[in-house]
């Protein structure tokens, strides 16, 4: 755990920053005003003040913002972090570690100076998966990646009849959390979606969402499919979600969606819908961190 040192940004590219205290990040573009934001995967750009710090010892007069950097960190050895993990900034902004150091094709004005610079050896670049602000002061938290599935149920999906969009929605809105590395479109076929549901907890998945097949239809075999595959169910999710989607949709009490472990992976039912996976995902963001920390056994753990 460390903390932002200083939060910088430039108006031009090619210049240096100026520390600027306090900004915002936008998710999937970088810190609101700066000229870097939107550069692919390189949105946001981290240095440590323990970095700078080397320059000072050789007589340069340089502080945060002076490498181009939009945050200057403390306590944290941002070379030690692997590609892919998650860092957290303050109350809720998640990034995702996308890049160690660059390749420096120009000669900076640092370097001219000093005949050498810290920053494309010692720099990491991000890209912004939650959005929130950013303070001077804000805690700097590296928080683990978790791997996620996802099987979406549909016989019209599966024969290539209908694309699927719940499946994406559903790794998008857990990309703060993790990766979406195992995806399925399967029939609505009981067996077909054990069997999809086990492989997954046999290449040692973290969670596995399940999107469609939970309502009334004859075909809608999901939650039947689940409970054969679970060791111990999970009540409350699936409770919690059908409550709180109430409000949205009276036709939410008619899911049948249930949740349960199978294992160390997380097993939950979903509705076939993106706007409803998006929505029962929210339901869900405030204790899957803590639910998948207990379950995986991996709370504390830095990368």
């Amino acid at each position: 755990m460390g903390k932002i040192y200083a939060v910088c940004s430039s108006a031009n590219k090619g210049e240096r920053k100026k520390n600027i205290a306090r900004g915002y990040l936008l998710p999937g573009l970088g810190l609101e005003g700066d000229a870097h934001a939107g550069f692919n995967h390189r949105q946001v750009s981290l240095l440590a003040m323990e970095s700078i710090e080397k320059m000072v010892a050789m007589g340069l007069k340089v502080g945060p913002g002076d490498f181009a950097e939009n945050l200057t960190t403390t306590g944290i050895k941002l070379l030690d972090l692997p590609v892919g993990v998650r860092l957290k900034i303050g109350p809720g902004a998640m990034l995702r570690v996308t890049q160690i150091g660059k390749e420096c094709h120009n000669r900076c004005a640092i370097y001219d100076q000093a005949g050498d610079c810290v920053m494309p050896r010692e720099g990491i670049f991000a890209e912004v998966l939650r959005g929130g602000p950013v303070n001077m002061g804000d805690i700097l938290e590296v928080r683990p990646a978790y791997n996620f599935g996802v099987i979406t149920a549909s016989d019209k999906g599966a024969a290539g009849e209908r694309e699927d969009l719940s499946g994406p929605a559903a790794g998008e809105v857990l990309a703060p959390w993790g990766d979406l590395v195992s995806y399925k479109v399967a029939p609505d076929d009981q067996e077909v979606l054990i069997a999809a549901m086990k492989n997954m907890v046999e290449e040692g998945l973290d969670a596995i969402f399940t999107t469609g097949g939970t309502g009334l239809s004859p075909r809608d075999v999901t939650p039947e499919a689940t409970l054969k595959v679970v060791d111990r169910l999970v009540p409350g999710i699936a409770e919690a979600i059908r409550r709180e989607t109430s409000a949205v949709t009276a036709k939410a009490m008619l899911s049948r969606g249930v949740a349960g472990i199978c294992g160390r992976t997380l097993i939950v039912n979903l509705p076939g819908s993106p706007k409803a996976v998006r929505e029962c995902l929210n339901v869900l963001a405030p204790v899957l961190e803590h639910a998948l920390e207990i379950l995986t056994g991996r709370g504390g753990e830095c990368a």
